[in-house]
């Protein structure tokens, strides 16, 4: 066959191969064999309804074949993966954005005859490297369908790739709602789970505790229902899994009836609010702190289940021009003058001084605006270790304020809280638990100092039995992750059970959950300095 008759296909850098032109399967034609019994391609009729024995036996040019309407080209955008934050980018071998599941298993079945990874991979909401490869990545945006509402039993059934917004419209349309929330709704639904993201409640668990099912495509292509009756292990495993259990097809999740949240603000001293830290918290249902540590006060915000009617927050001025683009303006100036940043963490506290009072629908009171890029780590303590740690953290940071040299950590420290869990490695396994979150923003997209502001925290919040937020950046190992939950081991023996040659575990789960060392498995591979 002439060479002008085929197709350059690149599948990631260092592997291009040549298809030729008429075995090449275009998104419509693959469709149409899938769903109809039109005659378009003797490789798709036959392999589109094959088992997973039959897919073993697909030549491998054939399986190049069905991936090429998926795979996304080098020269796209879309072939470098960027974290939301600016933090951190990867060039994986290779981009491929499934559509259905059949999709996702013509992936892994690549993966394993070729010994590569697989990492899947949301909207880039983690502020780690936890989504980052050099082998193959998934993008799971476009598995992105509601399969089941069932207003009865209250419960949605939704594919993995789906933002909490999208779900958010959805579930309103029945007239639910889930149960919490963190700070934004952008991640995806799968995302939040594998990390055990968590809102604010003493007395609501983290996201992943309202999950009652999962579908989950292992390493070996077998697809498996697992719940707490029906393979419990994966299930607990899966549920704070960072991805590497397998690929989570879909999330059967507990929600309620559509509800209304009433939330009131005020701001306090921080000796006033840290000595009454206990009856605040067991106030109200959802109680979450924003800590100005130059200003010393604390914004409170309580919030509650309501029947009364809608009234949304003013628009203060922080949400217009002055707030907006003056504290930025002045974040870029605190890189060269530090006098700066507490300067504007003071206007920061003065934009929201006022009390408030907001009444609006659930996830738009749960939901606030995280306005900048940004370094962040968090972290979760024991409740109990709440009152002494901050006391801690506020010796240490009046100490750096009061030195020239010292360092200047950015606002506000967020405080929350969350019940205790059973999930093997969520950070509120066994504890009642309070988070404590530090961020560095990047102005105008412009890196900031933030290592040594973070190292000295993290240490501080280790001295309280603190265990890191799965899906931002810290530096714990096997060993040390060891002490902090007593199922790791199992985790990890679970990992060599279902994943023995491990597809699933990219460079971040083979520093921190397997020790790993070297260059090729640092997170600095894959640090954002320059975009």
């Amino acid at each position: 066959m002439p060479a002008s008759e085929y197709a350059d296909m690149a599948l990631g850098s260092g592997m291009a191969i040549k298809i030729p032109q008429d075995r090449l399967l275009s998104r419509n034609s693959y469709k149409a064999s899938a769903f109809s019994p039109i005659k378009c391609c003797s490789i798709a009729s036959a392999l589109l309804m094959a088992t997973k024995p039959q897919l073993a036996l697909l030549p491998l040019q054939d399986l190049y074949d069905l991936l090429r309407p998926i795979t996304v080209p080098a020269s796209s955008p879309r072939a470098k993966f960027i974290n939301w934050g600016l933090t951190f980018v990867c060039s994986p071998l290779s981009v491929f954005e499934p559509e259905d599941e059949f999709h996702c298993e013509l992936i892994l079945e690549l993966a394993r005859r070729e010994g590569r990874t697989v990492r899947a991979a949301g909207v880039g909401h983690s502020p780690s490297d936890l989504a980052c490869t050099t082998g193959y990545m998934l993008r799971t945006e476009k598995l992105d369908k509601v399969l089941e509402i069932n207003t009865e039993k209250r419960y949605v059934i939704a594919q993995s790739g789906i933002t909490l917004h999208a779900l958010h419209a959805q579930l309103d349309s029945h007239g639910l709602a889930m149960m919490n929330l963190g700070s934004i709704s952008d991640q995806t639904l799968g995302g939040i789970v594998t990390t055990a993201t968590h809102g604010s409640g003493i007395d609501y668990g983290v996201i992943s505790t309202h999950v009652m099912s999962l579908t989950v495509l292992l390493a070996d292509g077998s697809r498996v229902h697992c719940s707490r009756e029906e393979h419990p292990d994966l299930f607990i495993a899966s549920i704070c899994g960072l991805g590497c259990t397998g690929l989570l097809l879909s999330i059967q999740l507990q929600v309620e009836p559509a509800f209304r949240l009433k939330e009131v603000s005020e701001t306090l001293s921080f000796d006033d609010s840290v000595r009454s830290i206990d009856s605040l918290v067991h106030a109200s249902q959802h109680v979450r702190l924003w800590w100005f540590p130059a200003a010393g006060v604390v914004r409170v915000g309580s919030a509650d289940r309501t029947l009364e009617p809608k009234s949304p927050p003013v628009s203060w001025l922080w949400h217009s021009i002055l707030g907006g683009h003056l504290v930025q303006f002045m974040l870029f100036l605190g890189r060269y003058l530090k006098t700066f940043n507490n300067w504007t963490t003071q206007l920061a506290a003065w934009l929201v001084r006022e009390p408030s009072i907001a009444i609006d629908d659930s996830h738009r009171i749960f939901n606030v605006d995280c306005r900048y890029p940004q370094h962040t780590t968090e972290w979760a303590i024991p409740f109990e270790n709440t009152q002494a740690c901050l006391y801690e953290l506020r010796a240490w940071i009046e100490e750096e304020l009061a030195s020239p040299d010292g360092l200047r950590p950015h606002f506000p420290i967020e405080i929350r809280f969350s019940d205790s869990d059973d999930i093997w490695l969520s950070p509120s396994s066994g504890q009642k638990t309070c988070w404590i979150g530090i961020v560095q923003y990047k102005p105008y997209g412009l890196n900031v100092p933030y290592r040594l502001l973070f190292q000295r925290f993290e240490a501080i919040l280790s001295r309280h039995g603190g265990r890191p937020h799965w899906a931002k950046a810290h530096h714990l190992r096997p060993e040390t992750l060891r002490k902090l939950y007593p199922k790791f081991d199992d985790f990890v023996q679970l990992l060599e059970n279902v994943d023995p040659q491990g597809m699933f575990r990219n460079e971040y789960v083979q520093r921190h959950i397997f020790g790993k060392q070297g260059h090729d498995v640092d997170a600095r591979v894959f640090k954002a300095h320059r975009l």
